[in-house]
């Protein structure tokens, strides 16, 4: 009864990069949800949240719809994953909490799962895609929401409304840097080089990953190239085998033969002392 458990919880699938990611993003959306339905921020500040929320939203639909489009029964996938539509509709708030369920079925699925890092490590380029995605957003909500919250306070500031400051943020994390729009603040300062380091590593990983997509063979290539070999040596395997059998077989014939001609040369013996 223990080694059955103990063979079925080693076969039980682990989350995938990709649903880790999501469920990433759900936190951090049901975090936003609860800032703008009971923190105390100005206007803009909560234009700049709801901006990331809707994104945020769009990536969860995108999901959605691929999974269906790829699912065999089509009417089972929505039987099961309707909460994540209902969830991913960005006009209705209240729904959004329904992401709760999401990261619930991520969570069970990492404690029912053995090991987290084997199918993270079996699947490198989900994993550097998914890890990209969430930066992506993180880093943009947070320099989005941060640069307005400190550049409010001046004066003479140069980013005032949430869309002028999730435009810098995007400027400043491509590095582009048009300076349209700029902090003025020593702490805005800080927050924009922060901003260029992150965006610098960010592209840096996107570069190196393209560099594997096109260099680096694909697992399907690694794989086929693997069962190939097997298939060699399999092959290789069973003619040794046939040849020690072929080899088995003749020497057998031969201690036979070799039987029969000492019998006969002990009966030519035997009629050669009769005479």
């Amino acid at each position: 009864m223990f080694e059955s458990k103990r063979w079925a919880l080693k076969n039980v699938d682990g989350p995938s990069p990709f649903e880790l990611a999501m469920m990433v993003l759900s936190l951090v959306s049901v975090v936003i949800v609860l800032t703008i339905t009971f923190g105390r921020l100005d206007a803009e500040t909560n234009k700049v949240l709801l901006y990331i929320d809707s994104s945020i939203c769009m990536i969860f639909l995108s999901k959605f719809f691929h999974g269906l489009y790829k699912a065999r029964n089509k009417i089972y996938y929505i039987r099961h994953h309707w909460i994540d539509f209902v969830a991913s509709i960005p006009a209705i708030e209240a729904l959004r909490f329904a992401r709760i369920f999401q990261i619930l079925r991520v969570i069970r699925l990492i404690r029912m799962s053995r090991s987290l890092l084997i199918p993270l490590l079996r699947q490198r380029k989900q994993a550097t895609l998914a890890s990209l995605l969430v930066a992506m957003v993180l880093i943009l909500a947070t320099a989005s929401v941060l640069i307005l919250l400190v550049e409010s306070a001046e004066s003479n500031a140069n980013i005032q409304t949430a869309e002028q400051a999730i435009w810098w943020a995007l400027v400043t994390i491509s590095t582009v840097g048009y300076g349209d729009f700029y902090p003025v603040s020593t702490i805005g300062h800080v927050i924009g080089g922060l901003v260029i380091v992150s965006g610098v590593s960010f592209f840096g990983v996107i570069s190196g990953y393209m560099a594997s997509v096109f260099v680096a063979p694909d697992e399907t290539e690694r794989q086929e190239e693997q069962d190939a070999k097997e298939a060699h040596k399999e092959q290789i395997n069973s003619k040794l085998e046939a040849a020690l059998e072929q080899m088995q077989q003749n020497q057998l014939q031969m201690e036979q033969n070799q039987q029969q001609m000492l019998e006969e040369i002990t009966k030519l013996r035997q009629q050669l002392d009769k005479h």
